[in-house]
């Protein structure tokens, strides 16, 4: 009777559910200290809501109204702990224990597992349920609920099978935690756990392609719970061929995310429109169906091509911003080069009497002020040197060698320093400058032998000395 007002209360619980269900994973080792010696977790619709490490003393809840129901019942607090870290590891280990001698085994890691579930249906009422054992990886016995049987696995197990089934006080405590315990915990659970545990998450559903020869991925991520399905259809019906369905996996925020493939290589664009993707959530009657078109399929190549749109003028305010770095370090470098090494002055090779020597324009313009024959012969012997010394023709260097104050006046505005060693002092003393006067050329030798050569002093007196 108990059983059966229970399993109305979980009709009544949430008309929006199909079904509800707790689960019991259970593990005890023997032979390796780092693994621990028992343990179980409890999940309510594929929802973990209480962990045990008996190794570490640990009774955890996993959900926020699953503290707040262990802190309002003490007593189901003190069971968890006691099955966790007394009742259930002593069960285990002597499981094992027996299982080494039946199949002579050595001391070596041992496993023992065990799941233990019970789900009520909204539809039917039933309640569904199971009961397995597995020994180092192996499934190795089955419980029957309907016949209170144990079925064994594999051969070897059916001494263990006729064992099980004459303990009747064991085939008894199966029938009370199916029939009450299992469904007493998981109206707890619901009660305070129901803002997580009846909470559903619909997600966005989308068509997804690398290039244009891929298969199209049908994706649908952030829904919860994780009870859900995604496949693809033909003209309303479920196909598996050229299918590739994808794992349920999780997202950080706790929602989930799961994909199906499709191979379009063999479908034509005519077909295109019989195929749809259907997404289903439990808890959730409407289904989310998109139907395959190529208009809403998103590539990685148009979100590629938006990539680089993006980042173009970027690209190019970096490569200008460059350019410009490199042009101003190549003018520094230009005009410290050429600090450092200044162009030389422009020279003027003289012959005289077969001899050259070299000029500065200074003492050129001198040799020009002293005689105008002197620089006419000059521009005869270098037309070049003469039009550098004497302004542009042989005539404007005669015109440098006349009485003229204003040439002298010009001469000595352009160098005064020249000016004033050539003895322009005066139109006077310009006028005897520009004479042939033996004397005048005897007193410039005398002064400055050295000076009156390179003047070019063309009297034969001053050429002797």
């Amino acid at each position: 009777m108990a059983a059966k007002l229970m399993i109305l209360f979980l009709l009544c619980h949430a008309a929006s559910t199909v079904s509800h269900m707790l689960k019991y994973f259970g593990t005890g080792t023997s032979g390796n200290p780092d693994i621990a010696e028992f343990m179980f977790v409890l999940e309510v619709d594929d929802t973990e809501v209480l962990y045990c490490d008996a190794s570490k003393k640990i009774v955890e809840p996993r959900l926020d109204g699953v503290k707040k129901m262990l802190d309002d019942n003490p007593g189901a607090l003190g069971e968890y702990t006691q099955e966790c870290f007394e009742h259930q590891p002593g069960i285990y280990q002597n499981s094992i224990s027996n299982l080494k001698q039946l199949l002579n085994q050595s001391g070596d890691v041992h496993i023992l597992q065990c799941m233990i579930g019970s789900e009520v249906n909204q539809n039917s009422g039933e309640v569904k349920g199971f009961l397995q054992l597995g020994y180092n990886g192996e499934g190795y016995l089955e419980f029957d609920l309907k016949t209170m049987t144990w079925i064994p696995l594999k051969p070897e197990f059916n001494i263990v099978k006729q064992t099980m089934d004459g303990d009747r006080n064991l085939i008894k405590y199966l029938g009370n935690l199916f029939g009450t315990i299992f469904l007493e915990r998981l109206k707890m659970f619901l009660d305070y756990g129901s803002s997580s545990l009846n909470k559903t998450v619909l997600p966005p559903v989308s068509l997804l392609q690398k290039t244009p020869s891929s298969p199209v991925s049908c994706h649908a991520t952030g829904f919860y719970p994780d009870r859900a399905a995604i496949f693809w259809r033909k003209d309303g019906v479920e196909i598996h061929e050229g299918v590739d369905p994808g794992e349920i996996l999780p997202n950080n925020d706790e929602t989930f995310q799961m994909s199906v493939d499709l191979n379009i290589s063999s479908v034509t664009p005519e077909d295109w429109r019989r195929y749809d993707c259907v997404f289903q959530l439990s808890g959730v009657s409407e289904d989310i169906i998109i139907k395959l078109n190529k208009t809403i399929i998103k590539t990685n190549l148009v979100n590629n091509k938006t990539h680089i749109d993006a980042e173009l003028p970027i690209i190019i305010a970096a490569f200008v911003l460059v350019l410009i770095i490199i042009v101003a370090i190549g003018i520094v470098a230009y005009k410290k080069k050429k600090e450092s090494h200044p162009s030389p002055s422009p020279s003027i090779i003289i012959e005289l009497n077969g001899r050259s020597g070299t000029e500065s324009p200074d003492s050129a313009q001198r040799s020009g002020t002293e005689s105008p024959d002197s620089a006419q012969r000059l521009a005869t012997e270098s037309p070049d040197s003469a039009q550098k010394l004497a302004t542009e023709s042989p005539d404007s260097a005669q015109r440098s060698g006349t009485e003229s104050p204003d040439s002298a006046q010009r001469l000595a505005t352009e160098s005064p320093d020249s000016a004033q060693r050539s003895g322009i002092e005066s139109p006077d003393s310009a006028q005897r400058s520009g004479t042939e006067s033996p004397d005048s050329a005897q007193r410039l030798a005398t002064e400055s032998p050295d000076s009156a050569q390179r003047s070019g002093i063309e009297s034969p007196d001053s050429a002797q000395s």
